[in-house]
């Protein structure tokens, strides 16, 4: 699933499977025929009619009333969600909660969990008429229509932030939720409480406290293991999102013992499942050299090279920025990550536009080791890639810390650069319009090219006839480091 920067949206959908199914609902003629009229009218009127019929003392006109409202919100063009709650109709819904007749149970349940897949707004009103303490009560709730409407409902409000997880949590749901995931709950109504587990992980501002993360984590624990796509593609989002809490939360999972069953999930046929699962041990590389040592010990590098040739580019992206948060670890782990292969399949990502990503990759490399020197050549040649004026100075600084470091090297790296045209193509980047550029490549001729560039226009004079040098010959061509300049 993973993964920012990366807000995900809440998930609010209307369901149509449950849509069809309330339709059949037989109601009697009399109120059939006031529910026809009730369509020929403009909304205002029809709403008070609405709201009029759903105080009846008829059953039978009090749930054709409460279902037109419900049919009202579950109209896929701009459902008028504002002019339900300004015609003081949440109240009357709230009530029909506790009502006997689970039927108008299910059918205002529906609708305010309509109106909770709104804005904030609309979210706010639902929580201030007293719905959530109710929906809680229908949990326990006999009739598992009704059950799995609360779910919903409940999902919706926990999803719209992290005050109102907090205030279902307060009022107790996590027990209530957890005790539905059970071999008996239908395949539909788990994938609800899976995705409500999924908005109970995701806010980061402020998290889940840790006791509520080490509620939830039993529960993902089983629920990886399914085999239902939908519930393991939100059971491992979930993970991705208490892993993005910081090193505290990333050991609680890690704790739970279920890093072991989230790296095979990298090989999973679903690519939703892959994206959510490469997000998650992302996170957790983010951690200490131990935690990163412990995914490494679950053999993730084996499944990086079919990530890195992916079909999908936003896949290869994301392998390189877990291979990048790696490399941000000991040298060991580094070493690692060379020993595995992966380094052709790093480069064969820049023609396909992935310049940025694989650069910065070589570049954290170049940091770490001096072996990284057999490597170089394909960085130089990222400059000659039209790539954006960011990736280049991801490329050029990688450059630059290259010689360095490079100690004894610095002249075999210094002839790669020149043979391969590097430093015709930095020289031009003089020019650029972008100060970091333009800094970088000073940087790097000044220091390391400074009498390359000096010398060339002295030997095509001395070829010339122009200028002869003290000694009567052409001197050879000097080391890439050197003071020729100065000696002359």
């Amino acid at each position: 699933l993973p993964q920012s920067d990366r807000a995900v949206t809440i998930r609010k959908d209307k369901r149509e499977d449950l849509l069809s199914k309330r339709r059949n609902i037989n109601l009697q003629d009399e109120s059939a025929r006031s529910l026809a009229e009730m369509e020929t009218l403009d909304n205002s009127v029809q709403l008070r009619q609405i709201v009029a019929m759903a105080q009846s003392d008829d059953p039978s006109f009090k749930l054709a009333a409460v279902q037109q409202a419900r049919k009202m919100l579950s109209s896929d063009r701009n459902p008028p969600i504002d002019d339900l709650i300004s015609s003081d109709i949440l109240p009357i819904l709230v009530n029909c909660l506790v009502s006997e007749d689970v039927h108008l149970q299910f059918e205002a349940a529906w609708a305010l969990t309509n109106i909770a897949s709104g804005t904030s707004e609309q979210t706010q009103a639902v929580v201030n008429a007293g719905a959530v303490p109710l929906f809680l009560d229908l949990l326990s709730s006999a009739n598992v229509n009704v059950c799995e409407q609360a779910v919903w409902a409940l999902g919706n409000i926990i999803g719209d932030g992290p005050h109102f997880r907090d205030y279902c949590i307060q009022l107790g749901i996590l027990p209530l939720l957890l005790n539905f995931i059970t071999p008996e709950t239908p395949l539909g109504f788990l994938r609800n409480v899976t995705w409500v587990i999924v908005n109970l992980c995701r806010s980061k501002d402020p998290p889940p406290t840790p006791d509520i993360v080490k509620t939830i984590l039993p529960a993902l624990v089983l629920l990886i293991h399914h085999d239902d796509q939908n519930i393991l593609v939100d059971t491992v989002w979930a993970l991705s999102y208490l892993t993005d809490g910081g090193n505290e939360q990333i050991q609680l999972v890690i704790d739970s013992g279920i890093v072991p069953s989230l790296v095979p999930m990298l090989g999973h046929t679903d690519v939703k499942v892959q994206t959510a699962a490469l997000r998650a041990v992302g996170n957790i590389v983010t951690g200490s050299d131990e935690q990163t040592q412990l995914v490494l010990d679950c053999g993730v590098l084996q499944e990086m090279p079919q990530l890195l040739s992916h079909h999908k580019d936003k896949i290869n992206k994301e392998a390189v920025w877990f291979l990048s948060n790696i490399t941000a670890g000991n040298q060991s782990q580094v070493q690692a990550v060379l020993d595995a292969g992966l380094m052709p399949l790093i480069i064969n990502l820049k023609p396909r536009g992935l310049c940025r990503m694989s650069s910065r990759w070589l570049t954290v490399v170049s940091h770490k080791l001096s072996k990284f020197v057999p490597y170089f050549y394909p960085l130089v040649c990222v400059l000659f890639f039209e790539i954006a004026r960011n990736s280049l100075s991801v490329v050029l600084d990688g450059i630059n810390n290259i010689l360095k470091m490079a100690g004894s090297g610095l002249e075999s790296i210094c002839a790669q650069i020149e043979e391969c045209g590097g430093l015709d193509k930095i020289e031009q980047l003089q020019s650029h319009d972008n100060e970091e550029i333009y800094k970088l490549t000073y940087e790097i001729i000044d220091t390391y090219f400074k009498c390359v560039l000096f010398y060339s226009p002295l030997l095509t004079l001395f070829k010339n006839g122009g200028i002869s040098p003290p000694s009567g010959e052409i001197p050879p061509a000097p080391h890439p480091v050197c003071t020729f300049f100065q000696v002359l």
